[in-house]
């Protein structure tokens, strides 16, 4: 990469982004028609997961004890900071390998930058902060691909494996499962109140250290004889996943709202108004498929917060719990909780 500056002082690097984080997502409503209309190709016996519910990874079987598993995760900048930006991203991109159970194994980094916006020093430095991500995770960064871009993008090709008897999808919850959440939830609407500069150092410490948080306890939940299901909580905020989860395994999901972690100035943050367009965007596409009972609009945008590398959401047999519980603890995720369970229905999602 040739060194060059730019004229003035460097813009923030969120006032080049429409949106930041997963919050960039298409709303599922949007994309579900896109996929619906896409054509169809033959799939082969040896792929695993594909696009059918919507799962975190796509997984192909090379033998009976060995799946590869593939993905890729890029967005606009959720914060200022070149490496938090770098390191938020790769941790997101590199959760979808270990939502399926799997260990990664290597990336390939995506970066599409406005070149006469930053300067090359700014991009080395959301490069390394994606280095040092993925060095937390035990992989290289193995190569990638740069285009000059009009907003800053970057991302992950995440590669991994899994042995298929360990392979979570999101579509295995059973009737009588309880749900467990490993992140707390409000990392939307703390980028909300960055954007208008109304975070507070502490809060805005603690969104960096939740994003950057790899969700390391995938593949040992996976092995666990009780765990049914796993998806990461990620742009279509924690009722989006739950609905996704629900309709693939043919059951409802009900959400206790009095469970639900959340990071510490999140309620306060809504109150005050922070809460981005992608939490409108989400209950527009899936809302008449959630039953709310009591719960206001500001239940109703923690529920629908676009979560930028967020947390793992297990469903578990009840005699199960505490040994998830367990494993996320043993992995420093101590705001871990259970925070619902699957019922009887179809597809659906009852908060109470």
């Amino acid at each position: 990469m040739t060194s060059h500056s730019v004229e003035g002082p460097e813009p923030r690097l969120t006032s080049l982004s429409h949106g930041g984080g997963c919050g960039c997502k298409i709303a599922p409503g949007v994309l579900e028609a896109i996929l619906r209309n896409a054509t169809a190709l033959p799939v082969p016996p040896e792929l695993l997961v594909g696009t059918e519910t919507a799962d975190d990874a796509a997984v192909y079987r090379l033998n009976d004890r060995q799946a590869v598993v593939a993905t890729t995760d890029f967005f606009m900048p959720i914060v200022d900071d070149p490496r938090d930006f770098g390191r938020i991203a790769a941790t997101n991109a590199i959760s979808d390998v270990y939502a399926m159970g799997g260990t990664p194994l290597f990336a390939l980094a995506i970066v599409g930058m406005p070149i006469n916006r930053i300067s090359t020093t700014t991009i080395g430095r959301i490069l390394d902060g994606g280095i040092e991500a993925c060095k937390a995770a035990g992989i290289p960064v193995a190569g990638g691909h740069t285009i000059d871009s009009v907003e800053a993008i970057y991302g992950l090709v995440a590669i991994g494996l899994v042995n298929p008897a360990a392979l979570k999808r999101n579509s295995g919850a059973e009737v009588g499962d309880r749900l467990i959440l490993g992140k707390p939830l409000g990392v939307g609407v703390y980028s909300a109140a960055l954007k208008k500069g109304a975070l507070s150092p502490e809060a805005y410490a603690a969104m960096i250290a939740t994003t950057t948080r790899l969700n390391t306890p995938g593949p040992e939940l996976a092995r666990l004889p009780g765990v049914h299901a796993m998806t990461d909580v990620t742009g279509f905020g924690l009722a989006g996943h739950a609905l996704e989860m629900a309709r693939g395994s043919g059951c409802a999901i009900r959400i206790a709202l009095a469970s639900l972690p959340a990071l510490a100035e999140a309620r306060q943050l809504i109150g005050e108004g922070h809460v981005t367009g992608a939490s409108a965007r989400n209950w527009a596409s899936y809302g008449e498929r959630v039953a709310l009972g009591r719960a206001g609009a500001d239940e109703q945008a923690l529920l629908t917060d676009p979560q930028t590398s967020g947390g793992l959401l297990v469903a578990c047999a009840p005699d199960s719990t505490e040994a998830v519980l367990a494993c996320f603890r043993r992995h420093g995720f101590a705001d871990a909780a259970i925070v619902g369970s699957a019922v009887e229905g179809d597809g659906t999602l009852e908060i109470m």
